[in-house]
């Protein structure tokens, strides 16, 4: 944050919750990302899809080499068991 410039009160306590909750918001996306996996037929949405499965995995905490395992297979069925296992 720039010099001088201070959060009030209110705005720390949205800070504050915000990264209580961090873990959370990312499984949330994850299971939203998995949702449009299932559901998308574009090949270049998917292909981003995955490259945000592959960040929201990450912010939620995956083991890393469950998480290669299903990011290399491109599977959305064990992509959704890992997400739930998140939960």
């Amino acid at each position: 944050m720039a010099k001088g410039h201070h959060l009030s009160s209110y705005q720390k306590g949205i800070v504050k919750r915000y990264y209580e909750h961090k873990g959370d918001i990312g499984t949330q996306k994850l299971g939203e990302i998995v949702t449009e996996l299932y559901l998308e037929t574009n090949p270049k949405k998917i292909e981003r899809l995955w490259k945000s499965a592959e960040t929201a995995l990450k912010n939620a905490g995956a083991n890393p080499a469950r998480m290669k395992v299903v990011l290399e297979k491109r599977d959305v069925k064990e992509l959704a068991e890992l997400a739930g296992k998140l939960f």
